[in-house]
């Protein structure tokens, strides 16, 4: 690869982070892991939170090794990570306190409690963003109702990704499509909601300025140059949320398609032109993000195979080990349609036992207890996929467009019982690829920052031109469309 230019992708994930290696050369992209390392939550106190110092050590060093292994120029260093989660800096340019985890419990109650100050039809004509309990906007109101003396000490609120690149180059921003997942913006406008800040008394003196994906934001210091051992690499702001990434990745060509991000949470949607923001969108709790190149992401936000990744967490506590694919081989050889769950149930949403919790949801709508665990992921990914026909159905009906097909994307199209069952249960062609998609859309966005790639249009070619795609067609649609009914009725 001598001579060839190269980008560093740091893909920050709620279970693991890695740094790729990527290049493009003859409308191709190429991609190496270079350096991966753990990630979840830490217990400081009572409250879950990111161990960003370790965090940030591990992304160093996968940068060096990034660096050793490239064999031409590196044009640029580019960080995504999960939303909403911010770090508070303080006057010093410090970080006063480790990042709260988004599944800590203290925001438990603060969309009840922002819509004392707020209605929520208003918050959400406001910002256009699905309610979620851990959204920005409530981690911020839950800092100034419990800590108040903590955000006195604040000067810049950043968010994860950013805040990594804040650490790499010493400048604070805040990446549109990033930003654009704390419901604290205005997505009319792409800036920061005044009547949020106002109305929830909140200090918009501490959000940084916002940047568009594919912005050179700076270069590394002169200080972590010389800590890795390198030139002082350019540091670009891609699309730091990592479904913002994977979105610019999507292979679609020309028609009319909606994506499914899949991994330990869903996203199901379209891009659109401009944010919908109505009493349609309202209703079913769709949400307007940010999205390349001026779009909106006009998406729905599902549990997603977090699920499965709980469930298996808590056999391997009890001694029972399996592999995801191990998983997914007995969940296809269960028995179908045994049962079904709202994989969007409130109670599924904090870390534990989640067997014992989908029990108790089962037990609790009149079904039965289910105790072996093969039949348990089947019901899960089964439960997935009517979800998914869900969000598919409500996206036709607020947009009045037909979807002709589904793209996934994302680790979790390595399930290949759920993208069959996704096609059975959506009734569409579903394409499948690539994994890499949050990674390649990092280093797509870095090539248009420095100009290689003029357009998403021909970003999104070099996809097609450079990953082998999986079709699954729909099966036995007549049994799903029974199920789909049921699953309705709740």
């Amino acid at each position: 690869m001598a001579g060839m230019t190269q980008y560093i992708a740091v893909d920050l994930g709620a279970e693991s982070g890695r740094v790729m290696l990527g290049s493009i050369s003859g409308g191709k992209l190429s991609l190496e892991e270079v350096h991966r390392f753990g990630n979840g939550p830490v217990e400081e106190g009572d409250s879950l939170r990111w161990d960003f110092g370790k965090l940030l050590v591990e992304v160093k060093a996968g940068i060096g090794k990034a660096v050793r292994s490239a064999e031409g120029t590196i044009a640029g260093i580019g960080v995504d990570s999960w939303g909403v989660d911010f770090g508070l800096i303080d006057s010093a340019g410090e970080l006063i306190e480790n990042p709260y985890h988004y599944r800590d419990s203290r925001t438990n109650t603060m969309v009840a409690k922002a819509s004392e100050f707020l209605p929520k039809r208003e918050i959400y004509e406001n910002t256009g963003l699905q309610f979620l309990q851990f959204n920005s906007v409530y981690q911020l109101l839950a800092q100034h109702l419990s800590k108040p003396e903590v955000l006195a000490r604040t000067k810049s609120l950043i968010f994860a990704a950013d805040l990594f690149s804040y650490y790499l180059c010493g400048r604070a921003f805040a990446e549109y499509t990033l930003a654009s997942t704390s419901q604290l913006m205005d997505m009319r406008s792409g800036q920061w909601s005044e009547t949020i800040f106002e109305k929830l008394s909140l200090p918009m003196s501490i959000m940084p300025e916002v940047v568009m994906p594919g912005t050179v934001v700076g270069e590394l210091t002169a200080e972590i140059a010389g800590e890795i051992g390198c030139e002082r690499i350019p540091v670009i702001a891609v699309a730091s949320h990592d479904t913002g990434a994977a979105v610019a990745a999507v292979p679609a060509g020309e028609g009319n398609w909606a994506y499914l991000s899949s991994g330990t949470w869903s996203l199901v949607g379209v891009e659109a032109a401009k944010a919908i923001i109505n009493d349609r969108t309202f209703e079913h709790s769709f949400t307007n993000e940010g999205g390349v190149e001026n779009t909106i992401r006009l998406l729905k936000n599902i549990m997603g195979l977090w699920l499965v990744q709980e469930c298996k967490r808590q056999w391997e506590k009890e001694g029972a080990g399996f592999s995801y694919a191990q998983l997914s081989q007995m969940a296809q050889d269960a028995e179908a349609f045994a049962a079904h769950i709202d994989p969007d149930y409130g109670e599924f949403l904090s870390p534990g036992n989640m067997p014992e919790k989908i029990n108790n949801y089962l037990v609790g709508t009149g079904q039965e207890r289910i105790d072996d665990k093969a039949q348990m992921i089947r019901v899960i990914l089964e439960s997935l996929a009517l979800k998914y026909r869900w969000a598919v159905e409500r996206i036709e009906e607020i947009t009045g467009r037909a979807i002709d097909c589904l793209h996934i994307v994302g680790g979790g199209l390595q399930n290949e019982v759920l993208c069959q069952f996704t096609a059975d249960a959506v009734g569409k062609r579903v394409v499948a690829g690539p994994v890499e998609a949050t990674a390649s859309g990092n280093i797509l966005m870095q090539a248009m920052a420095v100009g290689q790639i003029e357009s998403l249009a021909e970003a999104r070619q070099i996809v097609r031109d450079s990953f082998e795609l999986k079709e699954y067609r729909p099966q036995d649609v007549s049994r799903w469309e029974q199920q789909y009914g049921r699953f309705l009725k709740g």
